[in-house]
């Protein structure tokens, strides 16, 4: 652990034990302006606030937490989409979070994004060749004849049909523009791939689709891959690494296989106990949510999840818990961890493992072949353009 002294306070963050990362964040802040407030005072949205997190190269990064907790506005400040109101986002050691937009334009080359909604992140004033070429064209990559006909292997790379280049985001169900906009993503050749919740507002069947098929793209053209998700069930199958984040702060951070054996944050465990999880165990944890999410116009004083937890006490409410060693890689934000790790100890009939995203990856395709679902890019139900699938 390093101390990092601000003009405000004094932090704790974690430093990397492992390779450097290729994309991080050091306190990063995100603050909006509220529409309005009471006696006129200014308010702000604490959205993102402090958050240092970082990610490897070839690794599976997940951001996971409720709706709210600002987890899509850190994935939008990791590509500089919108500019921080202060901290530092590093790409491969150099600090982007300043750069003009013109020069962030170059850099988008290597930093991709796919967008949740599939309904609305794609033109439909343009052919999903264009969508698709676009990046390379903005980047200058290739003649038009080769940006052509990377487009159509970029379209049967991602199970569609070459031919549907001259269709139009219409014709399409949702599935299917999902994987346009990830063939979108990968035209220009990234480095890095961040989804924000991709396959949220797909249908189930169509998500073990494209899970697979994210993973298997990860794999085939070297990528980092950073997943924004609020299904702690969906993210295990694929991850190395989880971030959880509650009302713009991270308060766990852990290797996939530890965080799921014994969670050290009673938010956590919430999360957990709230979401279908595969253990027999998961009904035996003691972190049962109370009350509302707090506004982040006004986060609670102290730890900002004591409002709600039921481990907190006094301690809670007067001081701020920052990012601490728990473990091997792993760091957690509770004054309390050390009970509420205890808590958690049922939870697995097995110690944990070292992260193998492969290996759950593989349990979770038979997993889903079993359940008559098809795992491979294409299917019946997500081939025919011009009648949607019910999603």
């Amino acid at each position: 652990m390093s101390a990092v002294t601000t003009s405000e306070k004094t932090v704790d963050r974690p430093l990397p034990p492992r390779a450097p990362y290729i994309l991080e964040t050091r306190d990063l802040v995100r603050h909006f302006a509220a529409d309005g407030s009471l006696f006129g005072d200014k308010a702000v949205v604490r959205a993102v606030d402090g958050v240092t997190l970082g990610v490897r190269r070839g690794e599976t990064l997940s951001i996971v937490g409720e709706s709210g907790c600002g987890k899509s506005t850190l994935a939008r400040l990791l590509v500089r989409l919108i500019k921080p109101t202060s901290g530092g986002i590093l790409y491969q050691g150099r600090d982007i979070s300043a750069l003009s937009e013109r020069e962030m334009r170059a850099l988008r080359r290597d930093l991709q994004f796919v967008f949740q909604d599939p309904f609305s992140s794609l033109n439909p004033r343009m052919t999903v060749g264009a969508i698709i070429e676009e990046p390379m064209r903005v980047h200058r990559i290739g003649t038009r004849a080769e940006r052509r006909r990377r487009v159509r292997e970029l379209l049967a790379r991602v199970g569609l049909r070459p031919e549907f280049a001259d269709r139009y985001p219409h014709e399409f169900s949702g599935g299917q523009r999902q994987r346009i906009g990830i063939a979108r993503a990968l035209a220009s050749g990234p480095t890095v791939l961040i989804g924000d919740e991709p396959v949220s507002a797909l249908d189930v069947s169509i998500q073990a689709q494209v899970i697979n098929l994210l993973e298997d793209l990860k794999e085939e053209f070297d990528l980092t891959l950073i997943l924004i998700a609020h299904d702690l069930a969906v993210i295990r199958h694929m991850s190395d690494r989880v971030a959880v984040m509650y009302l713009g702060e991270i308060v766990e951070l852990a290797d996939t296989d530890a965080l799921y054996d014994r969670p050290h944050h009673p938010y956590t465990q919430a999360l957990m106990r709230a979401i279908p999880v595969p253990s027999p165990h998961a009904r035996d944890m003691v972190a049962e949510l109370t009350g509302d999410v707090p506004s982040p116009l006004a986060p609670p004083s102290g730890c900002r999840f004591h409002t709600r937890c039921p481990h907190a006490t006094e301690l809670c409410a007067q001081k701020k818990p920052h990012l601490e060693a728990s473990g091997d890689n792993r760091f957690v934000a509770c004054h309390h961890w050390r009970s509420v790790a205890d808590s958690a100890a049922g939870l697995s009939e097995e110690p944990a493992r070292p992260a193998n995203a492969a290996h759950r990856l593989a349990l979770y395709r038979a997993w889903t072949k079993k359940q008559g679902q098809n795992p491979a890019t294409q299917s019946p139900t997500d081939q025919a353009p011009t009648v949607p699938s019910e999603e």
